[in-house]
């Protein structure tokens, strides 16, 4: 499923306009997007909670030369699926 026919789906199951679905859609993934940016959680009961997590600096190796690379520490989002989401899932 791509956004399109996210849209498409939730016009259809809402009764709202496909222009109106778009518009909400792009403002709730800005707004995770900004809280798990600015370090929050965002729980979403039922369906998962967004965060972040850290990656540590660690030294790697090339698979092709063997050569060792630096890989610097970043920020990672993690996802955390609900109760209910992951009842769903197994239940088909």
């Amino acid at each position: 499923m791509n956004k399109q026919d996210l849209i498409d789906m939730v016009a259809a199951a809402t009764g709202e306009s496909k222009t109106a679905t778009d518009e909400a859609i792009d403002a709730i993934v800005d707004t995770v997007t900004t809280a798990i940016a600015a370090g929050e959680t965002v729980q979403l009961i039922g369906f998962g909670s967004f965060s972040t997590g850290a990656h540590a600096a660690h030294v790697d190796r090339n698979p092709v030369t063997g050569e060792a690379i630096q890989i610097p520490a970043a920020k990672t989002v993690k996802f955390t699926p609900g109760k209910l989401f992951k009842e769903v899932v197994n239940a088909s």
